[in-house]
């Protein structure tokens, strides 16, 4: 099984042939993020086969040059809000020196997918492109991670915790805690500790840890 067979599975469905119509409609009168080139970026990042972790945002960034494809990461430029909460919870968990790029590519090459449930937005258009498809298909790629061993959920806020009833919860581990936003990040998010949760379980697993470093 890889990415691209469940994206080909996803192309005989109706449902994701509107989901494109609505995409080229959407690229011709609007702009959308992140560029056409780095939709899937995730998925060229962390192979199915190499899935150890799941960190499940939204939608992207809907400003210029920061949505590039993987939930919460920023390819350039400014720490959003909840990006900075995220880092001081790493700092604060690991003891670790404090991130010196926005930019979470060398997280997803250690195997942690960074999906986001709806992989477009039109630009300065939060949830713009929510309920066309993708929620649809994001659903059914987790769906699919359930024939994987072993993967911990790192599941922030509401959103993303509703999708624990689709996750196979006998062989993967769910750490839950409100989401690293501004709003929510006081009432519980600080001092979760989700990293150093997510590398031992995964050592309890006899699997490799994360390299959760960031220079």
């Amino acid at each position: 099984m890889t990415w691209n067979d469940l994206i080909h599975d996803a192309l005989t469905k109706p449902y994701f042939q509107h989901l494109i119509a609505f995409l080229k409609e959407e690229d011709q009168n609007h702009t959308i993020y992140p560029p056409k080139e780095k939709r899937m970026s995730c998925f060229k990042l962390t192979p199915f086969s190499d899935v150890k972790v799941v960190i499940i945002g939204q939608d992207p960034y809907h400003n210029e040059g920061q949505a590039h494809g993987l939930a919460f990461s920023v390819e350039s430029g400014k720490y959003p809000p909840s990006l900075l909460n995220i880092y001081n919870e790493l700092v604060d968990d690991l003891n670790i020196p404090y991130p010196k790029t926005g930019n979470l590519s060398s997280w997803a090459k250690e195997g942690v997918l960074l999906l986001n449930t709806l992989l477009t937005v039109r630009a300065h258009e939060p949830l713009s492109h929510k309920d066309k498809g993708w929620e649809i298909f994001t659903e059914s790629l987790i769906e699919a991670l359930n024939n994987h061993p072993h993967i911990c959920y790192i599941l922030w806020g509401a959103h993303a915790q509703k999708l624990s009833k689709i996750i196979d919860t006998k062989k993967h581990t769910i750490i839950k805690s409100p989401h690293p936003s501004p709003l929510s990040a006081h009432r519980g998010f600080f001092g979760s500790k989700p990293f150093s949760k997510t590398n031992q379980d995964l050592i309890n697993h006899g699997m490799k840890p994360i390299n959760w470093m960031l220079t």
